[in-house]
């Protein structure tokens, strides 16, 4: 019997300076059983950093050449990749000759990887935006992880304040770049 995916609810208000958004946003986001809480995670704030009309998750991970997010224009082109974690030099390829913008938010250690990909042949590698999330922040975030979260999250200057009723959890995250 295969195992199905567990869903999680979020409200957050998001207060985004770097970009003047404030919204409120009521997310409902399906984990695969194979995937991790730290990816489930960093998916649920990448959506936040990247926040704007036409953004929305993938069909999951059964559709491993969709992003994780993505935001498509009223044809059902995408217009921006978003990953997660540490694709694959052929994945960021891909994205790179499939959309105008790709960024990547990475949440684990990734020293290697990056430097991997510096030899790769990517497409437009220099294009493409790498974000590194605080992996204190993750993992503070990965142990207050309920099915039902409530929480305020503010940007400012890469900044990431997570505000909840009895505590607040802050973080950076960092623009890398290939070299």
């Amino acid at each position: 019997m295969a195992l199905s995916s567990t869903v999680f609810t979020f409200d957050i208000d998001l207060a985004d300076g770097d970009r003047a958004v404030y919204e409120h946003l009521a997310l409902r986001v399906a984990r695969h059983p194979s995937e991790s809480d730290e990816f489930l995670v960093a998916r649920v704030l990448a959506y936040c950093l990247e926040y704007q009309e036409g953004l929305e998750f993938s069909r999951g991970l059964s559709d491993a050449d969709d992003p994780p997010l993505a935001v498509r224009d009223m044809t059902g082109g995408i217009r921006a990749w978003i990953d997660v974690g540490t694709p694959s030099a052929d994945r960021l390829h891909r994205a790179s000759k499939a959309a105008p913008r790709v960024a990547v938010y990475i949440h684990k250690e990734h020293t290697q990887w990056f430097a991997a990909l510096a030899g790769a042949g990517i497409y437009r590698s220099g294009s493409i935006e790498f974000r590194l999330i605080d992996r204190s922040l993750i993992a503070q975030l990965v142990t207050r992880l309920e099915r039902r979260m409530s929480f305020a999250l503010s940007v400012s200057d890469g900044d990431l304040l997570v505000s909840f009723t009895d505590t607040s959890i802050s973080g950076a995250v960092t623009r890398l770049t290939v070299t």
